[in-house]
């Protein structure tokens, strides 16, 4: 069936950039935006997609004064298409014999875990494929999650609840404990277990409410008809670190993020007895997504 979508009416070859261009498009919803990621003008955008409705014989976006949509034969071929993109990458995979790596390789993940965790996993991989671009982007996981399923990021390293989805192929879901952290001086620090009602009227630096964790952390007090009021917020874990030093606020964090500076005695974990929570780390990428031999290397040092 693919073969048929190949072919022209008049028997040619459909270009494949057509296709790539229709899949940039369908993924942003516009022609503009598509044509900005691929380095296009918008007019040869739509040139692309007219020309790709012309060998279809169908129309594939429907045009409402500036929003454009899949039509249902749009849908369908969105499917194709992508599978068509696949097994081509893969033919390239395959044809070139070769495992030095020299592609590209889109990594969504969590302030949190670019940090503290993709540092030296970097390093790694760097050092066994130098070729191979790296693209990081941070960002909620919500935001990440939709970048992948628009196939602005080839994978996504994030921390949750434990999620699922049949559009994903899930390949690490780790356990984490989150735990409130100040420094060794901190008053907190010399009293007995704390409980939680107590703790959160203490002073704190958190994390945006938008980070997984945090927004957790406020969810569980809702239930309970409380809720913390954080003196400062950053979306950066280093700079949370750097003020915890200073002695002036607790915080609450995944504790891998600050596993060195516990065990060189420069932060203490703080005990509440009447709360524990543990979160997940997870790695997935999107089902129709093609398996490149970079994400597979990425797999490799994380598993």
């Amino acid at each position: 069936m693919i073969k048929n979508i190949l072919c022209k009416k008049n028997g040619g070859i459909m270009d494949f950039r057509e296709i790539n261009t229709f899949i940039h498009v369908a993924n942003q919803e516009s022609f503009s935006k598509a044509a900005d990621v691929l380095g296009y003008t918008q007019a040869a955008v739509s040139i692309q997609i007219k020309q790709l409705e012309s060998e279809l014989g169908t129309r594939l976006f429907d045009r409402i004064g500036k929003h454009i949509s899949l039509t249902h034969q749009g849908k369908v071929f969105y499917q194709y298409a992508l599978r068509i993109t696949s097994e081509i990458e893969e033919a390239k995979d395959v044809l070139s014999g070769s495992q030095d790596l020299n592609g590209t390789l889109r990594i969504g993940t969590i302030e949190s875990i670019c940090s503290s965790i993709l540092p030296d996993i970097l390093s790694r991989y760097h050092a066994l494929h130098p070729a191979v671009e790296i693209s990081i982007i941070t960002d909620s996981p919500e935001a990440l999650l939709d970048m992948m399923n628009k196939s602005c990021v080839d994978l996504v390293y994030f921390m949750d609840k434990r999620m699922y989805d049949p559009k994903w192929v899930k390949i690490l879901e780790e356990p984490e404990n989150i735990i409130f952290v100040a420094s060794p001086d901190h008053p907190c620090t010399k009293k007995s277990p704390l409980t939680l009602n107590k703790i959160i009227s203490e002073p704190f630096i958190l994390t945006e409410k938008d980070a997984s964790y945090r927004f957790i952390l406020d969810q569980y007090l809702a239930a309970y008809g409380q809720e913390i009021h954080p003196r400062v917020e950053s979306s950066s874990t280093d700079f949370i670190i750097q003020l915890l030093l200073k002695n002036e606020f607790l915080s609450f964090v995944p504790q891998f993020t600050v596993q060195n500076q516990i065990a060189q005695g420069i932060l203490t974990p703080i005990p509440v007895s009447d709360f524990d929570l543990h979160i997940w780390r997870q790695i997935v990428y999107h089902k129709d997504k093609l398996l490149t031999l970079e994400m597979k290397a990425f797999f490799q040092l994380v598993q």
